[in-house]
């Protein structure tokens, strides 16, 4: 069943959720705000795709004996250690309407937007590292993993939450979002490596030089601020960027607290603080 949630507020937004008995959503530790008296909240380590949002009651031939217990601890193992490569959180909490209908809210971590995706279990869903706030237990969340190549120079790109199943699932970003379709486009689109939210699967992700090792490549990755990389979305399907990026808002505020290392050219010669 669909998840029934609104999405309010504006500059910062929350998920507020509406819970049916019996219902569970669950979240990454940190992304809960409020909730009623008659939403149960329990932490797991590990989420959904090791087991964790319908783990088999008892250790009998139903849930596979000692077998399956074994197989159950080191799947949940194997997702932690994901997690835990990918500097994520190792925990998630779950939220269940006991005895009638509750509500439980949620929000991200940066000022903007939030965005409700709906799975219907043909297509996953990719998003950036912490853009995954809610969802219901019938989503499965994982890790994926773009590759030496792409993560090397693409950032935040390497790492990649991945939502696959049926139902909902909630994201949040920075600044405002914007949903695109490369087709539209010519079927090909290049972004800013950290303005890339969330795409559909079946959109081809990868990282390409900004220009060649000329005159003007020279001075778009030195003076343009974007570095030497952008990220190419490519095929048709949903994309959503944001129009803040965490490293401008990292730059922003240094400047604001007088420890703005960005200098006058940006781009190449930029450095984060230590």
């Amino acid at each position: 069943m669909t998840l029934r949630q609104e999405i309010v507020g504006n500059a910062m937004q929350m998920a507020v959720v509406s819970l049916r008995p019996g219902q569970t959503v669950y979240c990454e530790a940190g992304k809960f705000l409020f909730k009623t008296v008659d939403v149960t909240m329990e932490t797991r380590l590990g989420g959904p795709s090791g087991g964790g949002a319908r783990q088999p009651q008892g250790g009998g031939a139903g849930s596979g004996g000692m077998g399956g217990m074994l197989r159950q601890a080191m799947g949940t193992a194997m997702q932690m250690g994901q997690r835990a490569l990918a500097g994520e959180s190792l925990a998630f909490q779950y939220f269940t309407a006991r005895g009638g209908e509750g509500t439980v809210a949620f929000a991200g971590v940066l000022p903007g937007e939030m965005r409700a995706l709906e799975l219907d279990g043909t297509r996953a869903w990719f998003a950036e590292k912490d853009a995954f706030v809610a969802a219901e237990s019938t989503v499965d969340f994982g890790i994926a993993f773009q590759g030496g190549r792409t993560g090397t120079k693409g950032g935040e790109g390497f790492v990649l939450e991945k939502f696959t199943g049926r139902g909902t699932v909630i994201i949040a970003g920075a600044g405002n979002f914007i949903d695109l379709d490369p087709s539209d486009f010519g079927g090909r689109i290049e972004v800013d490596t950290g303005c890339v939210v969330a795409f559909e699967e079946g959109i081809r992700y990868g990282v390409q030089r900004v220009g060649g090792l000329d005159r003007q490549g020279v001075m778009n990755a030195v003076f343009g601020g974007e570095g030497l990389s952008l990220a190419t979305l490519e095929g048709s399907g949903r994309v959503i960027l944001q129009s803040l990026t965490i490293e401008s808002l990292a730059n922003a505020l240094r400047k604001a607290q007088g420890g703005d290392k960005q200098g006058p050219t940006g781009g190449l010669f930029s450095t984060d603080a230590g």
